[in-house]
């Protein structure tokens, strides 16, 4: 018998000063069995850093040909694919000829650099694709906001952002840009 996804629920205050995004997001995110509440956490904190009203999470794991995150404009057309974690590459051209932007956030310290060496020399020539590397450790201290019923407040400032809950202290989001998408 197939094990079925946990369900978590979030209530979700963010403050971007950085563009201007200030919004209240209730949000259910179905955890995937084989998932870890770092890579979860790694998820909301993606959905409130690129938060808008058409922002949504998809099967991710679930489902090979859907991102973590995607946006879509009216027409159905993808916007914003998110990747969390380290895709290979023919997964990050497939999302390149899908969406206008494609962002690509990993995480896991030693292992994202060694994926990111693995993919480097393809990758770079993909014009609209962006690549973080989330700092050592901040995965991990995401992990440890995951609760079944949350209460999160983003704020981002001057390309700084804290996520925090009503129950621990915010964590800083670090990244480090491995590739920036061609302007």
């Amino acid at each position: 018998m197939a094990l079925k996804s946990t369900i978590y629920k979030a209530e979700l205050q963010i403050a971007d000063m950085d563009r201007h995004y200030y919004g209240d997001h209730s949000l259910t995110i179905a955890r995937h069995p084989s998932e870890t509440d770092e890579r979860m956490m790694v998820r909301v904190a993606a959905f409130a850093m690129f938060a808008s009203e058409r922002l949504e999470f998809c099967k991710g794991l679930s489902d090979t040909d859907e991102p973590d995150l995607w946006q879509k404009d009216l027409t159905g057309q993808i916007e914003t694919w998110i990747e969390v974690g380290q895709p290979d590459e023919r997964r990050i051209a497939k999302a390149s000829g899908r969406a206008g932007r494609v962002f690509v956030i990993a995480y896991a310290g030693r292992t994202a650099d060694i994926w990111w060496q693995g993919v480097k020399g393809k990758v770079e020539r993909m014009q609209n694709v962006t690549v973080w590397s989330l700092a050592d450790g901040v995965a991990e201290a995401l992990g440890t906001l995951a609760e079944r019923t949350m209460r999160l407040q983003l704020t981002m400032q001057d390309g700084e952002a804290s996520l925090g809950s009503a129950t621990a202290d915010p964590v800083a989001i670090e990244w480090t840009v491995l590739k920036a998408a061609a302007r």
